[in-house]
């Protein structure tokens, strides 16, 4: 947790005019931006307002989690049930989506836990390039891969397709542990790189351009975790709200 970050007040929305203070107040955790990136939004989930900034495919399985106990307690996003929520092809039921800020080459960084049982497909997931509900882009992480877990997917007017050049064998998460999750996406080359706790070796590496500018989301294909620490940097963000989801 960057409690650095929560004792200096930083706002849960951050743009270019804020962007100094959180770089600050984050410098030993920022990580190495082009020139041109900015922060462009920002959520620990402290505050009373981090609702009005997700859309859910269905609200009733979100909450404010705390992770911890006392004085080094927590407010995060929690995904604690199912989804009442069927997409239209095969692909994750539970996604909390940044309600507005859409970006195209961007940095994230997200602190994750998975509070779900252990088995194979044990996963969460990071989504980008939110088109609509049949196009978007999304990373599984569980722990063992195969065609259908721990890998990069899209989903396109079609049942999710692994895309992953690279993948590792999977990912450990423990119990009550958290992780530090970096997306990188590069529009113009395709370039899609997950890091997971090493981020100087990608776990999952892929190539595509079939989307571009879109939504962030996070969640899981059917299992629980929370969210927090979010921080994204873009050169490319405009604003677009995205409709409620049906069931």
């Amino acid at each position: 947790m960057s409690r650095l970050r929560k004792s200096l007040g930083i706002p849960t929305f951050a743009v270019a005019l804020f962007s100094g203070l959180a770089h600050q107040a984050n410098a030993q955790e920022t990580p190495p931006l082009p020139n041109d990136f900015r922060l462009v939004y920002s959520q620990n989930f402290e505050g009373p307002s981090w609702r009005d900034q997700f859309v859910m495919t269905d609200p009733l399985a979100w909450r404010s989690g705390t992770a911890g106990g006392g004085d080094a307690a927590n407010k995060t996003l929690e995904l604690f049930g199912k989804s009442d929520y069927q997409p239209p092809h095969r692909s994750p039921f539970n996604i909390a989506f940044i309600k507005e800020t859409v970006v195209g080459d961007f940095i994230l960084d997200v602190k994750l836990l998975q509070t779900g049982k252990e088995y194979g497909h044990r996963d969460m997931c990071l989504f980008f390039g939110f088109q609509d509900p049949a196009h978007f882009y999304y990373v599984h992480m569980a722990t063992a891969t195969d065609d259908h877990a721990h890998n990069l997917f899209i989903v396109n007017e079609a049942p999710r397709i692994k895309i992953s050049e690279k993948t590792s064998k999977g990912v450990q998460w423990g119990t009550q542990v958290w992780h530090h999750v970096r997306l990188i996406r590069r529009t113009g080359s395709g370039l899609i790189q997950v890091f997971f706790d090493d981020m100087e070796t990608p776990i999952m590496q892929a190539t595509d351009t079939h989307f571009g500018t879109g939504h962030i989301g996070f969640g899981s294909f059917d299992d629980t975790g929370m969210v927090d620490d979010i921080r994204l940097w873009s050169n490319q963000v405009s604003l677009k709200p995205i409709p409620p989801f049906k069931p």
